[in-house]
């Protein structure tokens, strides 16, 4: 029985510190809203 619990305690480790990715999402955000916002008045140019 103790086999059994042992082997089902599974803790997997994280690449990188949790707010790496908050930090990652953030910035890879923000560089989607200026790609965004760059092409924003491309249809009024003549």
């Amino acid at each position: 029985m103790r086999v059994a619990a042992e082997a089902a305690e599974v803790v997997t480790e994280l690449p990188f510190e949790p707010w790496v990715f908050g930090v990652g999402a953030f910035v890879g955000l923000v560089a989607m809203l200026l790609t965004a916002y760059a092409f924003k008045s491309i249809g009024t140019r003549h």
